[in-house]
């Protein structure tokens, strides 16, 4: 294949035909927008009297759930959790409130867990574009967050998760999130001018991690608020640039993983991992990180360690998001393939549609 010169505007924008890039380089406008959108939102005392939180979801819309969880789990008093599936666990009832997150508000399975809550008399909200989703919130009379932005999902992060960020505020789990905006946004702005396709290879972090990787699987560890955007890296790559790849979880991927980079001895070759850090990670993980990406090594396996900026937990999760986001998409254009395109997603969503 070809070689594409990532410097090269007018390539990248004829392979990036319906501009991914520009939805990346939108995060930081996204966010602001969300969070004025859930400001005046107001919530029963049913809702604020619950002992804890659902997110329901999935993709695109569900990795906002891990991401928003994550920016508050150290101030939160009650336990959040994100559930990806039709059904729900036996302990949903109507002391828990349900999230339901779907961008299109047709995702099959948040209606299901949607509806399951609804019946056990579980305290709702919805966020979404509209759709079913926000016909059974109308219905149902549901607090709604309704945004609109056209986009994938994935391209709408800024909005389902500003949006769950909001919904987790009016609960009084949002901790100092007014004063970490400003930061996170500030943060935000300096690194798109630092990784959008105008700025060069030579200056531009993404532009380079795409390259070193090109050709191998990618596998993301994070730990820590880390760990869902390590998560969000993973599917990225698959979604963005059609790639197989993997996320690990710190300490866990310590006690099983580390044993598995013997065999077959050629993955060695096919492999690049890449570590997320950020100075305010517990020392003995960052420790681990040093020793695992020192062990890596000396197998011979690629591997990177990334600095993720930020003082806040929500800037360092904004801009581990927003980097990993930009390098995604260079892989794509690497693959010279369409950023923005997930015909095998969309081809399977329409056979189950039709059974």
């Amino acid at each position: 294949m070809k070689t594409v010169d990532l410097d090269d505007l007018d390539l990248l924008h004829e392979i990036d035909e319906k501009d991914m890039l520009g939805h990346v380089a939108n995060l930081g406008q996204q966010c602001r927008d969300a969070w004025e959108a859930t400001k005046g939102l107001e919530l029963s005392g049913r809702h604020l009297e619950a002992d804890r939180v659902m997110i329901t979801g999935m993709g695109g819309s569900a990795i906002g759930g891990d991401l928003a969880a994550a920016v508050v789990e150290a101030t939160s008093p009650l336990p959040i959790t994100v559930h990806r599936d039709y059904e729900l666990p036996g302990y949903v009832d109507d002391q828990t409130v349900v999230i339901a997150s779907s961008y299109s508000g047709k995702t099959e399975e948040t209606l299901s867990s949607f509806k399951i809550a609804h019946d056990r008399g579980c305290p709702l909200v919805a966020v979404t574009t509209g759709g079913r989703l926000a016909e059974l919130a109308a219905e149902w009379d549901v607090p709604l967050v309704r945004f609109n932005y056209q986009s994938q999902p994935r391209a709408a992060l800024g909005h389902s998760l500003f949006s769950l960020l909001g919904v987790l505020h009016a609960l009084g789990l949002g901790g100092k999130l007014e004063a970490d905006l400003e930061e996170a946004m500030a943060v935000l702005d300096q690194q798109k001018a630092e990784l959008q396709p105008e700025a060069a290879y030579d200056q531009n972090r993404a532009k380079q991690l795409a390259q070193d990787m090109a050709g191998r699987i990618p596998i993301i560890v994070g730990a820590g608020p880390l760990a869902p955007v390590a998560r969000r890296w993973k599917t990225q790559f698959n979604e963005n640039a059609k790639s197989w790849a993997y996320f690990e979880v710190l300490p866990e991927m310590d006690h099983n993983a580390l044993s598995g980079i013997e065999f077959p001895p050629e993955a060695k070759d096919w492999l690049y991992v890449f570590f997320l850090r950020f100075e305010g990670l517990h020392s003995r993980v960052r420790l681990r990180i040093d020793l695992t990406h020192r062990i890596f090594g000396d197998q011979g396996i690629a591997t990177q360690q990334v600095d993720v900026p930020g003082e806040s937990v929500l800037a360092q999760i904004m801009a581990g998001v927003q980097l990993g986001d930009y390098v995604s998409c260079y892989a794509a254009l690497l693959n010279r393939t369409d950023p923005t395109a997930i015909g095998a997603i969309e081809g399977l969503k329409k056979e189950m549609a039709g059974r």
